[in-house]
């Protein structure tokens, strides 16, 4: 339409009136007024049925939208968000489909609906899509880690946590005083007994499972873990990232529970992980898991949790050695430093492929290799491990 805005009222109305003379072709007067036939025939009708009133401007957005979100669902959706300040429209959308609604609003509606209404800022970004890797099966490997301590009314609170790496099932968050190996031993006896035993644990190199000193990276509590049939592994130091899911599951954790709240007491705190991580398992919609829940993801492992450590069989061909009181064995009148932590204990050393190299053993767990040809004839030696 070619009309300025300031004119369309009077053009309009001229238009009518010429229009109701009928002393020009339909077809010309529309082309002189610079609109199409539909239009003017459109005009003409509301002139007739409500007078220069419907000659006024009316609102372009239809009364009705065939796909608008009903407002039942508008208010599911915002009620979902208030209990859980957190979920995007990717979670929300999953809890929809749970609930049967259909059709089910796309994600990016959903997150416009939660704009609209105020409960999405505009500095929240966007996240982005990694490639992430997982074991086959659940209980393969499990991560452990301490989540950053932080302040509570009457002390400071130090969450223990574990990961499930196939399933991203958590079978632990406990709130601690101490990040000790008599409290972490206490509690990792109640998850064994409740979930079984993992193939593998892996840690970061801090207490009380590890050290960044390579000669004693192992600590008595990653050795009663090995004596218990567990893989110990650590991750490459100054690299969370090793622990990827332990790390995302911290700053999922920060932001829903921590953030939020002030703790009086540590009761408090462990009321709150617990009620949390019922909803984190079998609840919250993982987008990892292609929206499904942990739970669902998760079988406890088959493997008992033992009452008593058993006996260890080395195979035929390695060399039996006991770790004396110092931490150190002897191998062809020189001293190997293997740790503290194995004082007493037996460790199995098996020849390589290569000459002079040794691989060091506790039980399965190979703790390093030595190189013998480098070790000066004659004489003790101190001879520290190349641990792995």
């Amino acid at each position: 339409m070619g009309w300025k805005e300031v004119d369309k009222m009077s053009l309009k109305k001229e238009f009518i009136h010429l229009a109701m003379k009928r002393a020009i072709p339909m077809k010309t007067l529309c082309e002189r007024f610079h609109i199409c036939r539909p239009t003017g025939y459109k005009w003409i009708k509301r002139y007739q049925q409500e007078g220069e009133q419907g000659l006024q401007e009316r609102p372009r957005n239809p009364k009705q939208c065939p796909n608008e979100t009903p407002a039942k669902v508008i208010d599911l959706i915002v009620s979902i968000r208030k209990k859980h300040p957190c979920w995007g429209g990717r979670k929300i959308q999953a809890i929809l489909k749970q609930k049967g609604i259909s059709p089910v609003p796309a994600p990016s509606t959903i997150s416009y609906i939660l704009k609209k209404q105020g409960y999405i800022n505009q500095e929240e970004k966007g996240k982005k899509n990694y490639i992430r890797f997982e074991h086959e099966h659940p209980n393969s490997l499990w991560q452990m880690d301490f989540k950053g301590h932080f302040p509570f009314a009457t002390g400071r609170c130090h969450p223990l946590t574990i990961i499930d790496d196939h399933s991203r099932f958590s079978p632990c968050l406990k709130a601690c005083l101490d990040e000790k190996a008599n409290t972490v031993k206490t509690l990792l006896i109640e998850v064994f007994k409740k979930h079984g035993l993992p193939d593998r644990i892996n840690v970061d190199n801090g207490t009380p499972w590890g050290s960044l000193i390579y000669v004693s990276r192992y600590t008595t509590l990653s050795v009663w873990l090995i004596e218990l049939g567990i893989q110990v592994s650590y991750s490459r130091p100054r690299h969370p990232q090793t622990n990827g899911k332990a790390e995302r599951f911290h700053r999922t954790l920060k932001a829903e529970v921590l953030t939020p709240h002030y703790f009086h007491h540590l009761k408090e705190i462990q009321a709150a992980f617990d009620a949390w991580l019922e909803i984190y398992n079998y609840s919250r919609p993982h987008e990892a898991l292609n929206m499904d829940v942990p739970g669902n993801r998760y079988k406890p492992s088959y493997r008992s949790y033992p009452s008593a450590i058993e006996e260890y069989e080395y195979e035929k061909d390695y060399l039996l050695k006991r770790v004396d009181v110092r931490g150190r064995l002897h191998l062809n009148g020189k001293q190997i430093y293997v740790g503290a932590p194995f004082r007493g204990k037996v460790i199995g050393i098996r020849e390589t492929l290569k000459d002079g190299v040794r691989e060091i053993y506790f039980r399965h767990q190979m703790l390093g290799k030595i190189d013998l040809s480098l070790v000066n004839k004659g004489g003790s030696h101190n001879l520290y491990v190349n641990l792995d």
